[in-house]
């Protein structure tokens, strides 16, 4: 009687699994979740392939429908792992067809999986589900009777959203792979020149916007971004040729103008310096900048006239050279109150038009004024 019942019970288990599949095939996974569930734990289906089978094909559809979809938010992950268990227990490979059918439709799933994280900012969901999908074309269910497919497009966008996560190891491995199956896009080389430099990797970042460069001479970041990496380090003259191709490329951008301008300034070339702020400041007079930094060199033109000046030992001489600094000194306060204008918080502006105003605080009384005014602006902010 015992082992009869236990027969009926396994029987009965078993019969879960085959209406579950039933349920499946009509539609009703809500039923079909339910039978799925009770009997897998079972003991007579806990080495049964075909239970483990019935509930992937289940789980990946409730992933799939609108509108069970609430059913189970780890739906697809669920299906996947009853997948790997049919793998271990098939040990004849009798599913190895129907789950190359099922990993087709999992690639789409978890791709589509991968697209929702990402749109939510969830940049580590998105990346677990970018590998998944490579993990199934590459596994060997996919891969029996053809090669391994190579999917770049789906190698650069986990190399995004492992960037997007802060993962910038995983992400240098897929721009590489991406490139190494020449995947070479304007923005694979500049993501990978980003997480390089993430790295602290410099100068493999460099060799990589180099490259970038040559394949895609037409592209404005490749540009911008060597003439700030030489800009901004050690050998500023080499920005110089990239500078003249940005502003081949884009003429009418006043950025590049006021980046040659910072260029020649850490030259020691000020006249030139000069020069591409007033053209900068021709193409957008609101660049706060430039309208700072050609006063500033027209203010260091002065102090160094000043101080010859005061070297002058003949007093009529002396009185006579100085009016003339003077007269310098306070036409610069208008470029410096420009500046101000379009920058009003600027406390460098406002330092130096303080110390202007006080110059010559003694030729109208507006400047002992303005000194005050500005004096006590400065003291009150923090």
């Amino acid at each position: 009687m015992i082992l009869l019942f236990c027969a009926t019970l396994t029987y009965a288990q078993k019969g879960k699994v085959a209406q579950a599949s039933s349920l499946f095939a009509s539609g009703k996974l809500d039923e079909a979740k339910r039978l799925i569930d009770e009997a897998i734990v079972h003991q007579s289906c806990v080495n049964f392939d075909k239970a483990y089978f019935t509930k992937g094909q289940i789980y990946q559809a409730i992933c799939e429908s609108p509108i069970y979809k609430k059913l189970d938010p780890q739906a697809l992950d669920k299906a996947w792992e009853a997948y790997q268990k049919v793998i271990e227990l098939d040990e004849k490979n009798s599913y190895t067809k129907r789950l190359a059918t099922q990993y087709q439709n999992l690639t789409v799933d978890y791709t589509n999986q991968a697209i929702d994280y990402y749109n939510v900012d969830d940049f580590k969901g998105a990346l677990a589900s970018f590998k998944r999908v490579l993990e199934i074309e590459n596994s060997a269910i996919m891969t029996a009777d053809a090669p391994a497919k190579v999917d770049t497009a789906i190698i650069f966008n986990a190399g995004i959203a492992a960037q997007k996560a802060g993962e910038f190891a995983e992400a240098e491995k897929y721009y590489k792979e991406a490139l190494k199956y020449n995947y070479e896009s304007a923005r694979t080389y500049a993501f990978l020149t980003n997480v390089l430099k993430e790295q602290g990797k410099e100068e493999e970042a460099v060799s990589y916007l180099h490259k970038g460069y040559e394949l895609f001479p037409e592209n404005s970041f490749m540009l911008v971004e060597l003439i700030n990496y030489y800009l901004m380090g050690g050998q500023p003259e080499k920005a110089e040729v990239y500078l003249d191709a940005a502003i081949a490329q884009d003429p009418e951008n006043a950025s590049f103008y006021r980046a040659k301008g910072t260029l020649y300034e850490k030259m020691d070339q000020k006249e030139k310096a000069i020069e591409m702020y007033r053209k900068t400041l021709e193409l957008d007079s609101t660049d706060f900048a430039a309208m700072f930094n050609i006063s500033n060199l027209e203010l260091s033109k002065v102090a160094e006239y000043h101080k010859k000046v005061n070297d002058i030992v003949d007093l009529d001489e002396y009185n006579k050279e100085i009016t003339k600094v003077l007269d310098q000194y306070e036409a610069l306060i208008v470029d410096f109150e420009k500046a101000l204008s379009l920058k009003s918080d600027d406390k460098n502006t406002m330092m130096i038009l303080k110390e202007l105003y006080f110059k010559v605080r003694d030729r109208n009384p507006k400047y002992q004024k303005a000194f005050e005014d500005l004096n006590a602006k400065l003291g009150n902010s923090k």
